[in-house]
């Protein structure tokens, strides 16, 4: 692992500048800002009132809340107290903060919202705001160096639990240790962070997406613009007047901004240089419509998982550029390889499977679930890959999205592709809906590129000329946008459900 001047994640915050602009947190229309000295001081006084707080070395204390400085500075003390993080998503039902709080064991909650936890909390489950920490703790003078009373813990032992999003039964806790993500941050690091960056980012912190990149950023001496939650027109508005430098976010939140016609003349974007797009695929005109939008800046895919963190993919050994809609080479920092249903492995298509140091140590109290690790140390992703002859990979769909049409195997993301190759398609979604025939069958949503007009006849019949006659859409539904789910993704269920009603009121 690369050398870092920290050994916990909690203390990965740079003080070569306190004086510089920490984070600018924008939320509910109030713009907040800090210093690193004011965040700093805030997390280490918040971190000594932990430490003294008598809970026991290792506890477990959830943060519930949107994005904000508060929820940073709970994060950051949690950790240099020597305590388990939980980020838990505040979307979630009643039963679902339940089992959370339940299965991670949290001793503490800390929430914007204590009154909505304290019905699904077990007895001894101690409850606080986590709304102004950051103003509560301006007034307690910090220990100047660390004290006797933080607990001191191995490398080994686990930093924080992240609930995966739990589209299908109970979400899964993701145990990862303050090694997997020290080297994380030692690879960015190493790579460099500018630190004239400006961060924005809107995704919700209880995602490793944006946990990540906030961690990179505030290791690396950089500014986070800090958005409670994404809404395009409040995005957009933040990138321009705080001359925002890197722009994060999945294909919907883009196609989103693409929408806001009327907004973005007046708005003057040349400030970004660095767009990232990740998580999801997206088709070639969504990906030149980003380019059109950002003029300036060098556009890219990242990908991660939340089980094997955000490092898998990098420039090309020998410098070769990066075609669209590529996720670049394989990393050297890591081993990756790609493998069909029986675990044989294949050279271009295939799931991904990835060994590095960052790999989850555990699903927490989940004996239910299988590791999804391979003997020899790789994690199965699910996701499938494409690899060119040039060795860029390219993500082709997910393996769980994969469903049978009268005995045939219907892959979204393939239908997807070749819809978004038609002229004025921005951004497609397939999903299956019941048949009685079929047992299911392709439906497909589709965002036109703004100011276009299309017909469903000519996208069926444009899939029927490029596709097996099972695989292409028996409808086309036009939206303005796809729905979005906890992580901004396009939500699959809902979709699934609309497509569902909507032929189902047309047999009617």
């Amino acid at each position: 692992m690369t050398d870092l001047p920290f050994t916990n994640q909690g203390d990965a915050v740079d003080r070569s500048d306190p004086a510089k602009e920490a984070i600018v947190e924008i939320r509910g229309g109030i713009t907040r800002r800090l210093s690193y000295r004011e965040f700093d001081a805030a997390v280490e006084a918040f971190t000594d009132d932990l430490a003294s707080s008598g809970l026991p070395a290792g506890s477990k204390v959830a943060i519930i809340g949107e994005n904000g400085a508060d929820w940073l500075v709970a994060f950051y003390a949690i950790l240099r107290a020597g305590h388990v993080a939980v980020p838990v998503s505040y979307k979630l039902p009643p039963d679902g903060l339940a089992f959370v709080l339940d299965n991670s064991e949290a001793a503490l909650g800390l929430a914007d919202d204590v009154e909505r936890l304290r019905p699904v909390a077990a007895p001894g489950v101690g409850l606080r705001p986590l709304s102004a920490l950051v103003d509560g703790m301006a007034g307690k003078a910090p220990t100047a160096e660390p004290g006797p009373v933080r607990h001191a813990r191995s490398l080994e032992d686990a930093a924080m639990i992240l609930y995966t999003s739990g589209s299908t039964g109970h979400p899964k806790g993701v145990v990862l240790s303050q090694r997997s993500h020290l080297w994380v941050l030692g690879v960015a690091l190493e790579r460099g962070v500018d630190r004239a960056a400006r961060f924005v980012v809107a995704a919700p912190l209880y995602h490793m997406n944006a946990l990540s990149n906030v961690q990179a950023a505030l290791a690396g001496g950089a500014t986070v613009v800090l958005l409670d939650r994404f809404e395009p027109a409040t995005f957009l508005t933040a990138v321009a007047e705080e001359r925002a430098t890197r722009v994060t976010g999945v294909p919907p939140m883009f196609a989103m901004m693409l929408a806001e016609t009327d907004l973005v003349g007046s708005l003057d974007l040349s400030s970004v240089n660095d767009v990232s797009v990740g998580s999801a695929p997206a088709g070639d005109a969504l990906l030149q419509s980003i380019e059109e939008f950002f003029p300036k800046a060098v556009l890219h895919f990242g990908y991660g998982t939340t089980e094997s963190g955000p490092v898998a993919f990098g420039e090309h050994p020998d410098g070769i550029p990066t075609p669209r809609g590529s996720v670049g080479a394989a990393s050297a920092k890591v081993d990756l390889r790609l493998v069909d249903g029986d675990g044989r492995g294949h050279e271009r298509r295939g799931v991904l499977e990835i060994r590095c140091p960052a790999l989850l140590t555990e699903y927490y109290r989940r004996p239910d679930v299988p590791l999804p690790v391979t003997p020899d140390g790789y994690y199965h992703t699910r996701d499938v890959f494409e690899v060119d002859e040039s060795g860029f990979y390219f993500f082709a769909g997910r393996e769980d999205d994969m469903f049978s049409s009268g005995g045939e195997n219907v892959y979204p993301r393939a239908v997807e592709q070749v819809l978004e190759a038609y002229p004025g398609v921005l951004h497609a979604a397939v999903v299956p809906v019941p048949d009685d025939v079929k047992g299911a069958k392709p439906v497909a949503f589709v965002v036109p590129v703004p100011g276009r007009t299309l017909a469903e006849q000519e996208l069926r019949a444009h899939a029927l000329t490029q596709l097996e006659p099972y695989a292409h859409p028996r409808r086309v539904f036009f939206v303005d946008v796809l729905p979005l789910g906890a992580t901004n993704k396009v939500d699959r269920r809902i979709l699934e459900e609309r497509a569902t009603a909507l032929i189902a009121g047309e047999d009617a």
